[in-house]
């Protein structure tokens, strides 16, 4: 979340931020959250002298007594009785006050880098870069929903008979082509120098607002009521919730996970071939990388990340671009992201299948994830993820892309992997 004192100090610099997120009644908000900072600031300086005078006449009554004085003593005794139920009283006004505000600066998202574009939508998006060419199929080339079916290696109808909609079922070919990915991006991030980790795919509440999906997300989360545990929508929770409450050396950083796990997500339901097939699921695979790095090397660290998801891309032989998320089409907890995504020859379009971004200290804030600086002072770090990589939207291209009339061709660094090199 937002510092405080940033929003006390830079009221009109986080206003103007959260305007260019399309943040409704930014100024109201921000308004109103800096007048309960001054109340809380108000309260607890009448607190802290009343605190202060017990203290004080909590003394004399010794002394008082000592000297014989019992008349003043009882007198201070009953003011100092007074003074404890209006510290009381203070002590309870203050705490209602902070959880306002807390609850407050839980709804304001982040303000975004200084060279996030301006826009509303994905239209506003800037394209940063586009690689490799768009491939020419044959006449009656199909889109992959068409191609599952042919080739039997995803079934949806069972998974929709075991779960329901958009819990598909891979078998054959299809399943170890997930296997095969699977292991292909968590071998790379390794020799990309990331830690792999594979973290619990259920959270608590606490990760949950750690990382920023609570409150914002909390009707896209599957959530287990009975437990309070939240199925997780993306290995960033859990992977980023290790570091909760960390004050981390300094020598330790950067530090760098990777972690594969399953997804879940209650997309909300639409219909059109932009959500057909492996478009949108409910359940899906995904291999997720963490960054914690000192806020002076956090762009860095994006550029970092943004050209190692683009080597996979490229080394699946995919076309691929790189966006620049505008203000209106960024995630809720996000200074900075790069989405990448792949065209879909079949389908004609171009399919999201990683976004990178940079979260700068929004959820450091949230985590209490902090360093020491070498004069001894804490302060907060700045994390990062990104996808590396989203596996349904990628299978979709692959199958699409390659596919020939007598099968479709996987590519070369797939095939160690897979143990075939065409499915079909």
């Amino acid at each position: 979340m937002l510092q405080l004192n940033v929003l006390r100090e830079q009221a009109a610099h986080v206003i103007a931020g959260l305007t260019k997120k399309n943040y409704k009644n930014a100024a109201q908000e921000v308004e109103a959250i800096v007048a309960l900072d001054q109340q809380r600031r108000q309260v607890q300086s009448q607190h802290d002298e009343l605190q202060a005078r017990a203290n004080t006449i909590s003394k004399e009554i010794g002394i008082l007594m000592k000297n014989g004085d019992r008349e003043k003593a009882e007198a201070y005794k009953t003011e100092t009785s007074e003074l404890k139920q209006q510290t009381k009283s203070l002590s309870e006004q203050l705490t209602a006050i902070e959880e306002q505000i807390q609850q407050a600066l839980y709804k304001l998202p982040n303000i975004p880098h200084a060279s996030v574009p301006e826009g509303r939508t994905a239209e506003d998006n800037e394209v940063v870069l586009q690689h490799g060419e768009i491939p020419t199929l044959h006449e009656g080339a199909l889109p992959h929903w068409e191609l599952i079916q042919q080739y039997d290696i995803i079934d949806f109808e069972l998974g929709n008979k075991i779960s329901g909609a958009g819990f598909p079922v891979y078998k054959k070919q299809g399943a170890r082509l997930q296997r095969a990915l699977i292991n292909f991006f968590l071998d790379e991030a390794i020799k990309a120098g990331y830690m792999e980790v594979q973290p619990p795919i259920l959270v608590n509440e606490a990760s949950g607002y750690g990382t920023g999906q609570l409150p914002d997300k909390d009707g896209q989360m599957y959530h287990a009521t009975e437990d309070n545990l939240y199925l997780i929508p993306t290995a960033e929770v859990p992977i980023t919730n290790i570091y909760r409450d960390v004050i981390v050396p300094a020598e330790q950083l950067p530090i760098k996970n990777a972690g594969h796990t399953p997804c879940f997500r209650r997309e909300a339901g639409s219909w059109g071939a932009d959500v057909r097939g492996l478009n949108r699921l409910h359940q899906f695979d995904k291999v997720e990388i963490v960054q914690i790095t000192l806020p002076e090397k956090s762009y860095e660290a994006l550029e970092e990340m943004s050209t190692y998801i683009q080597g996979l891309l490229q080394k699946l032989e995919l076309p691929y671009r790189v966006l620049r998320l505008c203000g209106g089409d960024m995630g809720f907890t996000s200074a900075l992201t790069y989405d990448m995504e792949v065209y879909s020859t079949a389908q004609n379009r171009w399919l999201e299948v990683s976004s990178a971004s940079n979260f700068e200290t929004y959820q450091a804030n949230r985590l209490k994830l902090r360093t020491k600086t070498e004069s001894g002072k804490t302060q907060l770090l700045h994390t990062l993820n990104g996808s590396a990589l989203a596996l349904p939207r990628i299978v979709a291209a692959l199958l699409e892309n390659n596919q020939t009339p007598d099968g479709i061709n996987m590519p070369k660094v797939l095939h160690p992997y897979l143990g075939f090199e065409k499915i079909g």
